[in-house]
């Protein structure tokens, strides 16, 4: 089933953040048809990904398809950023009451009469125009309030579905029994169905894949790899094109080599690529390390600020994994002696510093600085 395309006006159609349509999305096409099918066929899914290679444009994007607009409410809810479970009962309430509100004061209301404990934080203006309220300080009891959204996911007038994006971040909540709990609660309800979208890959995998996890079996599990360079290089021309420009072929190809096809990056660099070339005119491949160059200047701050909040050791450390791109055992003498690092114990508590402040990712052993134009930004200037 295909988006309909919206009438949509953008300066740049190369987007780095947000969903507007599928004309400025590229590919996923047996990527959106296996995620549509498994969801409205009554599966729950697991979305397994490195971070920016797209999961979320995937999920609105699935989310847009006829199939599912016509039928379906869908809350695509991020936690990223929650700590505990009272901070995912917010984000849940809140994307809830935020997608449900364009739909006015009716959408609204049996939400409202069922989550009794936020009813206070809800409020309509003289045109029936709902506001969202709350305060994570009025969640006095998370598990109530829990239990209230998904007796209304439940009662709801359409089936839902809800996609909770990072949701490996349940892990690290300090309450016992979270997956469970959750994990019971999706059991039940019969009117929804979930992605449970996640970017590391070693603790999405043992949720769902160990005998000794509460989701074990419980979903369908999609591994989303980079877009084929065939395809991207096609909708980055047809952009191009399209608006009266020209790109070459081998400034395409060396962008997408550049960032092994993460999504995000290849936007960002054809987002900066497209804004200095004017109509009329193309980009070539000796222009890109200059366009490079300008989008990690442009976050230098933030990565002097970043080096700043680190100690010694884990600013140390973060420059040798920076240097060598990927580093594999860090801990082993040659590693150490090469950067001239303390020690090994040292090294151990300094990468398990990073990785817990989402600097630094580890897969399989092999350890990588999370944000590549900070990677580039380290070989560049230190």
């Amino acid at each position: 089933m295909s988006v309909k395309k919206e009438n949509v006006s953008i300066s740049n159609p190369f987007l780095t953040s947000g969903y507007i349509s599928a004309e400025y999305f590229c590919d996923r096409e047996e990527e959106t048809k296996t995620l549509t099918r498994l969801l409205t066929n009554g599966n729950n899914v697991a979305l397994i990904s490195p971070r920016r290679m797209g999961k979320t444009g995937l999920i609105r994007h699935c989310f847009a398809q006829d199939k599912i607009t016509r039928k379906y409410y869908t809350f695509v809810v991020d936690i990223y950023a929650t700590k505990n479970l009272c901070d995912f009962v917010y984000e849940l309430g809140r994307q809830i009451v935020n997608t449900l509100k364009p739909r006015g004061k009716k959408a609204l209301e049996k939400f409202i009469d069922i989550v009794k404990s936020l009813r206070t934080g809800i409020s309509f203006d003289v045109q029936g125009v709902p506001s969202w309220n709350v305060e994570l300080g009025n969640i006095q009891t998370p598990s109530l309030t829990l239990d209230e959204i998904f007796a209304y996911i439940e009662q709801a007038d359409k089936p839902c579905l809800i996609a909770i994006d990072e949701f490996q971040s349940i892990s690290y909540y300090p309450e016992k029994n979270v997956e469970a709990t959750l994990r019971t609660y999706v059991q039940q309800c019969n009117n929804a169905h979930f992605i449970f979208s996640g970017s590391q890959r070693s603790m999405m995998g043992s949720m769902f894949t160990s005998a000794a996890r509460p989701f074990y079996q419980s979903v369908s599990v999609m591994n989303l790899g980079a877009i084929a360079e065939n395809k991207y290089a096609a909708f980055i021309k047809h952009h191009f094109e399209k608006n009266d420009r020209r790109i070459a072929d081998d400034s395409i190809h060396a962008t997408y080599e550049m960032f092994d096809g993460v999504t995000w990056y290849i936007q960002k660099a054809m987002n900066y690529a497209y804004s200095i070339t004017d109509k009329g005119d193309a980009f070539y491949i000796e222009q890109l390390n200059s366009v490079i160059d300008s989008i990690v200047e442009e976050n230098s701050d933030i990565y002097k600020n970043l080096l700043f909040m680190l100690t010694p050791a884990q600013k140390q450390l973060l420059i040798a994994i920076g240097k060598e791109k990927t580093a594999s055992a860090i801990t082993g003498r040659h590693f150490i002696k090469k950067y001239s690092l303390a020690s090994a114990s040292s090294v151990q508590k300094a990468v398990a510093a990073l990785m817990d402040k989402q600097i630094v990712t580890n897969e399989q052993g092999v350890y990588e600085v999370y944000d590549r134009f900070l990677s580039m930004w380290l070989r560049k200037n230190l």
